[in-house]
């Protein structure tokens, strides 16, 4: 697949870079507001010219499983859903971090709780960074706010999963899964041969040849002296995460004086907010975390300390802003503004918001 100007959906843009990745199959599940990411995969047919496996399981704790299954052999398999579907893919999720099985996983987020509604949310933030599942345990979370990081993410997101051995989560959400917008394709990564997933999976199941022992991939161990040995190994590879991995940007922070917080949809929502601020002469700047796990605390803190106040702007009830006022160890004004249940909030508010909540409100 050579490099092309396309315009397409969020959703459209994942399946897109799943087939340009290389990736060896994908096992899903419908619901709003991702679909498009399955149906778009089996328009394309890629089992035809690239040999991706793809399949509609009959259910997302099925989808979740054979990704289980697939993945310990050391390929490349994926899943999406949305909130309540990853929700039902939990345990298989700890199963995966807990036998350090690499794969992408995507969220679609959905307003909630319960079924809640098929509307754009961020609500999702807790079970995805906090660990959902059972055990202490951590998902790699990327945070695309548009069109092209939808796409581009998909790569990124295998060079990590295999790089860790651990499942990689894209936490996107209804209203950049359903946007279209303009991005470029990369050039077409052909899926691993036989020998070069060899070399970058020996962990797999992929047979036992006589110059090594059995690969045995499990998530279980009876004897608690070897649990807690294996807890602190992932313990420290997550802390290797944290030192190398975060990911970030920073928009006219400069000189602000006050800062928006937000990721994904709610970033280029609070993008206009800093331009409408700064024609009111009111200097604020965007911090956007492009990784939610690990989180960039360090490079917040840092700028924080220049600020007078900080507005995490979320389409939730407010859960980042629980690792904003960690990473800003409370030294400055941190105060959380949101819309709930599937409802987009205007750039007016977010601005609004940080003159009566922050400004006004000191």
């Amino acid at each position: 697949m050579a490099k092309e100007l396309k315009l397409m959906k969020g959703n459209e843009a994942i399946a897109q870079a799943m087939i340009a990745s290389g990736t060896d199959g994908y096992f899903g599940y419908p619901i709003t507001p991702q679909s498009e990411v399955m149906e778009t995969l089996m328009a394309e047919k890629p089992w035809e010219t690239t040999g991706m496996v793809v399949l509609q399981a009959e259910s997302e704790v099925a989808s979740i499983n054979m990704v289980y299954g697939g993945a310990a052999t050391g390929k490349k398999v994926a899943t999406s859903s949305s909130s309540p579907g990853i929700s039902l893919m939990q345990e298989g999720l700890t199963y995966l971090a807990g036998a350090e099985i690499p794969c992408l996983v995507v969220n679609v987020m959905r307003g909630g709780p319960g079924l809640g509604t098929i509307q754009p949310s961020q609500s999702d933030y807790f079970q995805s960074t906090k660990g959902g599942g059972h055990g202490d345990y951590q998902l790699f979370t990327l945070a695309p706010a548009s069109v092209q990081e939808m796409y581009d993410f998909v790569f990124e997101a295998w060079d990590i999963a295999f790089k860790y051995r651990n499942p990689v989560l894209i936490l996107s959400d209804g209203a950049i899964g359903q946007c279209m917008e303009k991005l470029y394709t990369r050039d077409y990564v052909p899926r691993w041969s036989e020998e070069k997933r060899r070399e970058m999976a020996p962990w797999g199941t992929w047979g036992k040849p006589a110059t090594r022992g059995h690969n045995i991939i499990t998530s279980l161990e009876l004897d608690s002296a070897k649990q807690e040995v294996f807890n602190h190994k992932l313990q420290a590879k997550y802390q290797e995460m944290r030192e190398k991995e975060s990911r970030y940007e920073e928009i006219q922070c400069d000189d602000a004086e006050y800062l928006f917080v937000a990721y994904g949809s709610s970033s280029r929502i609070s993008m206009k907010a800093v331009q409408l601020a700064r024609e009111k002469g009111i200097k604020a700047g965007l911090f956007r975390p492009i990784t939610l796990f690990p989180f960039p605390e360090k490079a917040l803190a840092q700028r924080a300390k220049q600020v007078k106040g900080i507005l995490s702007v979320e389409m939730s009830a407010g859960q980042m802003v629980e690792d904003v006022r960690l990473a800003t160890e409370c030294k400055v004004h941190v105060e959380h503004f949101g819309r709930l249940g599937g409802m987009i909030p205007t750039p007016g508010e977010v601005l609004e918001a940080l003159e009566n909540q922050i400004i006004k409100g000191k």
